[in-house]
């Protein structure tokens, strides 16, 4: 398997962030591709290529230009107006009650506000190299699509940052760029075929979500933390469907706490059924490795084998894959997670398309 990597990443390494009403070290730091990659690297199996540039107009194919523009100057804007600082961390967010009874609320012009504008929480920081990382995280997972679209059966695209929180015009949730979005668009635009996108990180992915929701030609399928205690917390219930040409076209399965493997293997298998009657013709993967049973800020319970196992049961369905990387921050362990997860994909393509349960 071809795994798509740049060393790019290292670009967003901020040494702070504000959760819990505290500053802390973040969980999301560059050590998590490092470590992913020397995994990787070590396994003959998987074949570390480098990433091709496409520009910015598949990024605003499913993203708000504005938000691109903010992106890329917004870090630079901030050291004008306030001084040298490493973080750039938004003081005020809008939101739509604080001009109820008013007249529609617009971009404000000033970089204070225009971080609460475009951001929705405060442990997402912005530093000097963020706007190439997540750049280049992009085209990542777009490379990743173009073999696959290309004909491999299956590309890994480890992208750093990570994409599911980012919505069509906000990010957060330590989400600059949506790739897994971005991807599935491609796919989508390139090929005029369906795509299936199944997200498996621990987080809900909310951005991912908002951006298909109202579409009939990509399903978004989500395993994650029941939103009642995990983070988004607002989005990600099981009654969120779809809307419009999309009703139908989305399928949350919220989880209980210390869900097991067999328990999570199960809920999967329906979750791929859904995916098979979709008649998707490829898949993308949002590969989060935080439900692990020892993830310092998830609360579920899967084992490296589970992870294997999952992995086998989705290459199972005998679709085209592309997987990119989302969350997993035991780091300890998420270099071997992730192979394994690959590992389980691999073989179980190689068994050709097979009924998911």
């Amino acid at each position: 398997m071809q795994v798509v990597s740049t060393t790019d990443h290292r670009l967003h390494d901020p040494q702070v962030e504000f959760e819990q009403s505290a500053a802390q070290a973040p969980f999301e730091h560059p050590g998590r591709a490092e470590r992913i990659h020397d995994a990787l690297a070590a396994d003959s199996s998987f074949r570390v290529v480098a990433h091709r540039s496409f520009g910015t107009g598949p990024i605003e194919a499913v993203h708000d230009p504005g938000l691109v523009r903010f992106l890329e100057s917004a870090w630079g804007d901030y050291q004008a107006a306030f001084g040298a600082t490493r973080e750039v961390i938004p003081d005020v967010f809008f939101h739509d009650r604080l001009r109820a009874g008013l007249s529609a609320g617009r971009e404000p012009e000033h970089i204070g506000g225009r971080l609460g504008w475009w951001c929705y929480e405060t442990t997402t920081p912005l530093v000097e190299g963020t706007y190439g990382a997540a750049r280049s995280a992009v085209d990542v997972a777009l490379t990743a699509a173009e073999l696959v679209a290309g004909g491999e059966r299956s590309a890994y695209g480890l992208c750093r940052p990570p994409g599911h929180h980012a919505s069509r015009s906000l990010y957060g949730g330590y989400c600059y760029f949506n790739n897994a979005a971005v991807a599935a668009d491609h796919l989508v635009r390139e090929t005029g075929s369906k795509v299936a996108v199944l997200d498996v990180d621990y987080h809900h992915g909310n951005g991912t979500q908002q951006i298909f929701y109202d579409r009939d030609d990509v399903l978004y399928v989500s395993l994650h933390g029941d939103p009642r205690r995990a983070y988004p917390f607002l989005v990600g219930y099981d009654d969120e469907t779809g809307a419009g040409r999309g009703s139908g076209c989305n399928c949350n399965f919220p989880l209980p706490e210390r869900t097991e493997d067999d328990h999570y293997l199960d809920v999967l298998g329906v979750a791929l059924e859904r995916i098979a009657a979709f008649g998707a013709d490829s898949i993308v993967v949002s590969l989060g490795l935080d439900p692990f049973v020892t993830d310092p800020i998830c609360d579920l319970s899967i084992t490296t084998d589970g992870f294997e196992r999952s992995g086998r049961l989705v290459g199972g369905l005998g679709l085209p894959t592309v997987v990119v990387q989302e969350g997993g921050y035991d780091v300890d362990h998420l270099g071997e997670n992730v192979r394994r997860w690959l590992t389980g994909l691999r073989s179980g393509a190689a068994g050709g398309p097979a009924r998911p349960r």
